[in-house]
């Protein structure tokens, strides 16, 4: 047996390992460990290759970007539990209620808005489906129109700046940018920051927020039963204190998120000292919501501190497959295999491309991150690709991954919190329309990558 089928076996395994419900950082680590013993009892693996290890954990936990992290998580979580999306709901609503589908473009609204500010994309989805789905049963809407619109605003958090998803891309991928240009003879390489793939998300997201508007638009004017206007007579609020209660409502947000943001994009602040300033933000917001108090407060703390570790530990376990995988000469075997394609680099980005998207439907977007990406981004960038470009593809590939039937993780998420009278297969119907937007985005982005790197070089120069 050569090293290479080992390699194969490997991924192979841990795919399997997953399936099968195991921890995900133990599975990886695990799985990775007992390939090394193995390859070294047979002579296919030099067991010298871990002494890298030690190395690598401490670059992880020494990473800088990476503290930005669990600062993001506390923000998203504290605003979860603030009724910042509750209140934002029910007034985008009364605002756009009285036009037809105009309760389904609210959500779409908000749903950018939550990604925008919390970048967890299972904890939109849930609270979304909560708060918006009874009403919009209630109000006569179609369970497929309602489920779909709901599954597709709360992937936006994959997208939308500032998300974890991109953060966690942009580390991986600036080491991949550097390996890229180290094994091309560049010893003194560019690199790429969080801040790049924030700028060449933005385009790219909100042409997704448009396109799911104008859908939603298409979906009101032909088929007017499915989305049916709220009564006038319905709205709480009228005329100026509609507005008022609007701005009230809305300037909270849309300022921390501004602040956050606009820092990390104008230069004044690193990813790490703006996530810093968006949890601080969302403490105060959660205080003027009257939402914050010891036990709250504990309570973020405690979850904030489960989804960091779960993080870090799937971040380590996949450093330790990524070395082994390394070691049985995996890294040379996938650059053979995507080099060697018909189509050159167009054909070895649709094949990447295929890939991720498949394994989205059993791995998480931290497990691609550290497992997948690190082994194909550099045979990728060596061939020319733009980093930014590149990572802004796989965020929405992946998106639209977790969007499609039947192992999506948006329509698990949503089917934990729908009514039972909501069939599957009616979400499964709803998100349709949304994966092919998703997939026109995504045509658009590859034929024109402007899209991602102009708003980038415009910044960054």
């Amino acid at each position: 047996m050569s090293p290479e089928i080992m390699a194969i076996l490997m991924f192979l395994v841990i795919c399997v390992v997953l399936l099968l419900g195991f921890p995900v950082a133990f599975s990886l680590a695990g799985t990775a460990l007992a390939f090394a013993f193995l390859g070294e009892l047979t002579g296919l693996f030099d067991i010298a290759f871990m002494e890298a290890l030690p190395n690598r954990l401490y670059g992880i936990m020494s990473n800088q970007t990476l503290i930005a992290v669990p600062l993001f998580i506390f923000m998203g979580v504290m605003l979860e539990r603030s009724k910042v999306a509750e209140n934002l709901l029910d007034t985008m609503a009364s605002l756009f209620g009285s036009l037809r589908g105009g309760l389904g473009i609210s959500v779409i609204v908000v749903g950018m808005l939550l990604a925008a500010s919390t970048g967890i994309v299972g904890a939109t989805v849930v609270t979304m489906g909560l708060l918006s789905l009874p009403v919009m049963l209630k109000r006569g809407y179609s369970p497929e129109l309602a489920t779909g619109t709901i599954c597709a605003s709360g992937t936006l958090g994959q997208i939308i700046p500032p998300s974890i998803v991109l953060i966690l891309l942009g580390d991986v991928l600036s080491s991949a940018y550097q390996q890229a240009q180290l094994d091309m003879g560049n010893f003194s390489p560019d690199t790429i920051s969080v801040g790049d793939l924030f700028a060449g998300a933005l385009i790219p997201g909100l042409l997704l927020v448009g396109l799911y508007i104008i859908y939603l638009l298409g979906m009101a004017w032909f088929r007017p039963d499915s989305m049916p206007a709220i009564p006038v007579e319905q709205h709480p609020l009228k005329g100026k204190a509609l507005l008022l209660n609007t701005l009230k409502v809305l300037l909270p947000p849309l300022s921390l998120i501004l602040a956050v943001l606009g820092s990390i994009l104008m230069g004044l602040a690193t990813p790490t000292e703006a996530a810093s300033v968006g949890a601080m933000g969302a403490m105060l917001l959660a205080y003027t919501q009257g939402q914050f108090n010891r036990v709250q407060l504990k309570e973020v703390m405690r979850s904030t501190t489960r989804v960091t570790s779960m993080v870090f530990l799937i971040f380590i376990g996949a450093s330790l497959f990524s070395l082994v995988f390394r070691g049985f000469g995996g890294d040379e075997m996938v650059e053979g295999l995507l080099t060697d394609l018909p189509g050159g680099v167009v054909g070895a980005m649709l094949v990447v491309m295929l890939v991720m998207f498949l394994l989205g439907f059993i791995l998480d977007f931290i497990e691609i991150t550290f497992v997948v990406v690190p082994i194909v981004a550099p045979i990728l960038l060596a061939m020319g690709l733009d980093p930014v470009w590149l990572g802004i593809m796989i965020a929405i590939n992946l998106q639209t991954s977790f969007l499609t039937p039947p192992f999506g993780f948006a329509l698990f998420y949503l089917r934990g919190v729908a009514p039972a009278e909501v069939s599957t297969m009616a979400i499964y119907r709803g998100v349709a329309p949304f994966i092919v937007i998703q997939l026109i985005a995504l045509g658009a982005l590859a034929l024109w990558p402007g899209l991602a790197t102009w708003l980038p070089s415009v910044i960054y120069g």
